[in-house]
């Protein structure tokens, strides 16, 4: 505080080149117009592979009695339904009046999962229902494990550039996917190498864990700071329901040199 007049410093500008503490550093238009359309492909890149996948794990899933693929499969009717209420939820001029019935959908859409997934394992592991071998669960499961770190990768580095907390939170669920991916692999597996028909309800089981702790985050409303307004159209970052002070430590892209 400076003695003689009793007033604050003024704070320091930030180096040029560099971002501030609470706010990214502005886009050019075209740069950010770029930004938008690419994370709008990759998001519809995403909903279409997670529909042919819950198609796929569901139809192979039914056929095996494997209770992991019939919860890898619902998994991703869970992920597909959690992007129409986003986009229902941002069709409005407020979206913010929606923000809590998406939440509460979304939620509610992983509380049945784990539940069916788990009553479904536990039918498994008692020995009411024993899984096949599934050979095309297996060459589902190793598909999407080459296929979606890729997507959450290249849809993580975009929104980090866009500073976009959304695009951010939606990579890291994509990532998710390629969790459930390895874990279905390993389960369906360890079935059909060794006969461990134990292993393919352990891994539901694992696969509820995961829906139940994303359905309580939804219901908390455990969101990274910034919706989806990038996938709304909103030209500036400041346009986050936020309020514009900025993206959030999850999204906040790194200090350049």
């Amino acid at each position: 505080m400076n003695s003689e007049s009793g007033k604050s410093a003024p704070r320091p500008a930030p180096w040029p080149g560099t971002l501030s503490r609470h706010r990214p550093e502005p886009l050019p238009a075209v740069r950010r117009t770029v930004l938008q359309r690419r994370i709008r492909g990759i998001v519809a890149v995403t909903i279409a592979y997670n529909v042919l996948e819950a198609v796929i794990a569901l139809s192979a899933g039914t056929v095996a009695s494997s209770s992991a693929l019939i919860g890898f499969g619902l998994d991703s009717i869970v992920e597909v339904l959690s992007a129409a209420a986003v986009a229902w939820q941002f069709s409005t001029p407020d979206p913010h009046r929606r923000e809590k019935t998406a939440l509460r959908v979304i939620a509610v859409s992983f509380f049945g999962l784990a539940a069916f997934v788990s009553f479904d394992a536990v039918r498994s592991l008692v020995g009411v229902v024993e899984p096949d071998h599934s050979p095309v669960g297996i060459v589902l499961a190793a598909v999407s494990l080459a296929i979606m770190p890729a997507l959450s990768w290249f849809e993580r580095r975009t929104g980090r550039e866009l500073g976009s907390a959304s695009a951010v939170a939606d990579s890291k669920q994509t990532l998710i996917c390629s969790y459930l991916s390895a874990v279905l692999l390993a389960g369906l597996l360890l079935n059909s190498l060794f006969g461990w028909s134990w292993a393919d309800p352990l891994a539901a089981l694992v696969i509820a864990g995961f829906a139940l702790k994303e359905g309580l985050e939804a219901w908390r409303g455990d969101a990274c700071c910034t919706p989806a307004s990038v996938l709304a159209g909103a030209t500036n970052v400041g346009d986050d329901a936020d309020g514009g002070n900025g993206a959030c430590s999850c999204c906040a892209p790194e200090r350049r040199t």
